[in-house]
Formats: C-alpha cells, sequence, structure tokens
C-alpha cells in the first residue's frame, strides 16, 4: 500500500471512527478537548491580566519578570512534564495531592506551557497600541480598568493571536502530557499519546485516522478564535 493511499484509508476510518460512534474514541477526543480546553482557559484567566499589567504599568523587578517569561515561551514540553512529574511524584513535594497520572496533572503541565505564551504574546501586542491612546482615556475621565478595557480592545486581534498560539503549543503537545498522564487507557489517553501508541503498533491507518481529528479539531478552534477577531481585524 503507497503512503498516498494510507492516508486516504486513514481518511475514511477517521469518518467512520466518528460516525458509528465509537465509545473509545469518543472518550478520547472529549478528553483531549477537556484538558486542553481547560488549561487554555486558566491561561487565558492568568496570561491576559499578566501580559497587560507587563505592558501597561512599570515597577521594581519589571525586567527579570518579563526576562522569565520570555525564558518560559521557549520551554522544551518535555522538560516542563518532568519538572511537573518530580513535582507531583510520591516523594515530591505536591505528591499528597495525588494528581499524577490524571488530567489534573495534564492540565497543570499544560498551563505551565500555554501561560507564557498566552502573556508574553498579550503583552507585545498591548504594548503595540497608541501609547498616546491611554493618555487621552484618562483626561476624558475614564478610569484605570475602563482605560485597559479599551486598551485590551484595540489589541483584540494580538490577544487572539495569544490564544491561538496557547492552543497550538499544548493540543499538539505528547512529551508533558505523556510523562505526567502516563497515557492510560480510559483515564488520560488523549489524541496526540494515541497516536504515538497507535504508530508504535503499526496500526498506521488508525494513527492517520486520529490525526486528522485532532487536525479538525484545531482547525475548528482556530476558526472559532478568528471569528472573534471581527471584521475589523481584516479591514
Amino acid at each position: 500500500m503507497t503512503a498516498v493511499q494510507v492516508i486516504w484509508e486513514g481518511f475514511g476510518q477517521a469518518l467512520r471512527l466518528l460516525g458509528s460512534g465509537d465509545p473509545q474514541v469518543w472518550r478520547v477526543v472529549w478528553l483531549t478537548l477537556r484538558v486542553s480546553g481547560t488549561a487554555l482557559l486558566i491561561s487565558a484567566l492568568l496570561g491576559v491580566p499578566l501580559g497587560s499589567l507587563l505592558a501597561l504599568k512599570r515597577f521594581c523587578g519589571q525586567r527579570p519578570v518579563v526576562a522569565l517569561l520570555y525564558t518560559g515561551m521557549g520551554l522544551p514540553p518535555v522538560v516542563v512534564g518532568l519538572g511537573v512529574y518530580l513535582l507531583l511524584s510520591r516523594n515530591g513535594p505536591l505528591g499528597s495531592w495525588g494528581w499524577l497520572f490524571t488530567p489534573r496533572a495534564m492540565i497543570l503541565a499544560q498551563v505551565i506551557i500555554s501561560l507564557p505564551l498566552v502573556a508574553g504574546f498579550t503583552m507585545s501586542s498591548v504594548m503595540g497600541v497608541d501609547a498616546n491612546l491611554r493618555q487621552q482615556l484618562r483626561a476624558l475621565g475614564a478610569s484605570d480598568r475602563q482605560a485597559t478595557w479599551t486598551i485590551l480592545r484595540e489589541a483584540r486581534s494580538g490577544v487572539i493571536v495569544s490564544l491561538v498560539a496557547g492552543l497550538g503549543s499544548i493540543i499538539s503537545e505528547v512529551g508533558a502530557v505523556m510523562l505526567v498522564g502516563g497515557n492510560i487507557e480510559g483515564s488520560t489517553r488523549v489524541l496526540t499519546t494515541a497516536i504515538v501508541l497507535e504508530t508504535r503498533k503499526g496500526n498506521f491507518e488508525l494513527a492517520i485516522a486520529l490525526s486528522l481529528i485532532l487536525l479538525a479539531l484545531t482547525l475548528a478552534a482556530n476558526a472559532a478564535m478568528l471569528s472573534l477577531q471581527g471584521r475589523r481585524a481584516w479591514e
């Protein structure tokens, strides 16, 4: 069977798997969405305010914080996974939580991976807004919260990009979730780890099918985020 035939067969199998309502496949898809979606939500709730703060405020020690943030943007996911594994292991400082090899550990690892990206790109987009805008808003009597919200609206295209970057860094990640989740069937197996497993087993059609499902989910999520930018970003 040629490579083209394998890909075509994988595409057909992907449609059959989704159409048949295979509970095992849908369980993996749902867990992927739950883990990555939760991690992205937490990263957005923490990262967007943090990026805005670093862009709009000046405080002592800001440079080291920004340097640390930039370092976090380039952290290898497998290193993050190792760090979280050591923290949550039985002899680790957070071992009493009992999170290791659970979806919570996977979410924690993904938050550590995506948070610096969301905060860093948000900071850059907010800094790109006209510096005179905040002064004009204050002159018109706007409060700090109102001024910050208006600036974020002006920088929303960059903020959306930060969320897309954060999602892309975690939904396709393998090393960290494999280390802290263990790829346990029915418990911590997500699409990326399932693809690795099926490829190692030689089930290339199923691996391709799962890959196409992952690509479709990523495309749908990015399209939804893109729609949030509105028409103004393209005018």
